[in-house]
């Protein structure tokens, strides 16, 4: 199978490493894959690294009508059996366009839950053969824009969790944060953005602060809230506490150094941060919010609980701090479920499926 892929998001988050996950596993099995990017992408770098053929095609946003002729002439010139769509920043609303002007069948993926006009929605998808959500969260969002169900299907995102190793040696990663041996250390990740939930963590965090004097938390990720969370930080006594770390491309390599991973996040897709956590056999709190019910088993793999409760999270953190055999039964868990439920060949295989019934017209 010829599959044409179009991914035109800026920074290598977590939806590009799906798309790279998804295309190296089709490649494996003996399908033809090729890249749409920008060139001055996040993911260009990754995708040429990993000998994935690339094209580039640059991309200004839902706006750039040039590139919706760009890549039609594209697409018509590289003949794929199939075209998926990944990100929603220029390739859903003008890849679809295009993969419409060039008569190819077409898919696209929805990762965000936040909610858009009816009429923006059918203008959005009506020209993709079947919608990718990759949580019910999402489906349900879909549906209520009116999305029709036969044009939906779910396929979640996926986890290597061979890359999150629970035997890793940490001291390296203590000594470059300066944390001693003993500190209990919770780990954020994600964009420094309000629906990100930062603020409630760090209300939470300086609640328990005195009574747990061995607390550490590292935020990883930027985003236009730095400065601002910086200085809640700085007025709730937490400098001793609090390192904001940046984003870090290598953060996957010490997952399993974590104690604990906060994702309080008030509306979220999925919460590929949380599975990644839970690959590395590390339980999470975080808020009942979007996809975090799918991802987080409350009271199993981790604790979730009322959005924008910060004296509920200051809580379920102090239940793993107080009860490390939780957080070890929590942890193992969280990664047995990763291998059974999340895996990238689980994924990979709905993607084909999906693929084969697109091009076989099945509803």
């Amino acid at each position: 199978m010829k599959i044409l892929h179009v991914e035109t998001g800026r920074h290598f988050l977590g939806g590009p490493q799906q798309v790279i996950y998804l295309i190296n596993a089709l490649r494996d099995r003996g399908h033809d894959n090729t890249l749409v990017c920008p060139p001055d992408s996040g993911i260009n770098g990754v995708a040429r690294q990993a000998g994935i053929r690339v094209q580039n095609l640059f991309c200004a946003g839902d706006l750039d009508l040039p590139f919706a002729y760009r890549l039609s002439q594209y697409f018509k010139e590289a003949t794929p059996d199939i075209v998926h769509c990944h990100s929603r920043r220029g390739a859903d609303i003008l890849g679809g366009l295009a993969a419409s002007f060039a008569d190819i069948p077409t898919v696209v993926s929805r990762r965000v839950d936040n909610t858009e006009m009816r009429l923006m929605a059918a203008l959005r998808y009506r020209p993709f053969k079947k919608v990718i959500a990759i949580s019910n969260a999402i489906a349900e969002v879909l549906l209520d824009r009116g999305v029709e169900a036969n044009r939906l299907t779910i396929i979640r995102d996926a986890v290597d969790v061979t890359t999150f190793d629970s035997g890793l040696d940490c001291r390296a990663f203590r000594r470059e944060f300066s944390l001693a041996d003993d500190d209990f250390v919770i780990a954020a990740a994600g964009q420094l953005i309000p629906r990100k939930g930062h603020r409630f963590l760090l209300q939470a965090v300086a609640e328990i602060k005195d009574r747990y004097p061995q607390l550490k938390l590292l935020i990883f990720g930027e985003g236009y809230l730095n400065n601002q969370l910086r200085a809640q930080a700085a007025s709730l006594q937490l400098g001793d506490v609090v390192q904001f770390a940046g984003f870090r491309a290598d953060l996957d390599s010490f997952f399993a150094c974590f104690d604990l991973f906060a994702h309080p996040a008030l509306a979220e897709g999925l919460g590929v941060a949380a599975l990644k956590a839970a690959a590395a056999s590390v339980p999470v709190v975080g808020f009942s919010a979007g996809g975090m019910t799918e991802a987080v088993l409350h009271g199993e793999t981790g604790v979730l609980v009322a959005p924008e409760d910060a004296d509920a999270l200051a809580d379920a953190i102090r239940q793993f701090i107080e009860e490390p055999e939780r957080r070890r039964h929590y942890g193992a868990a969280g990664r047995r479920r990763m291998q059974d439920e999340f895996s990238i060949d689980t994924m990979v295989d709905k993607h084909l499926a999906l693929y084969e019934a697109v091009l076989n017209g099945q509803d």
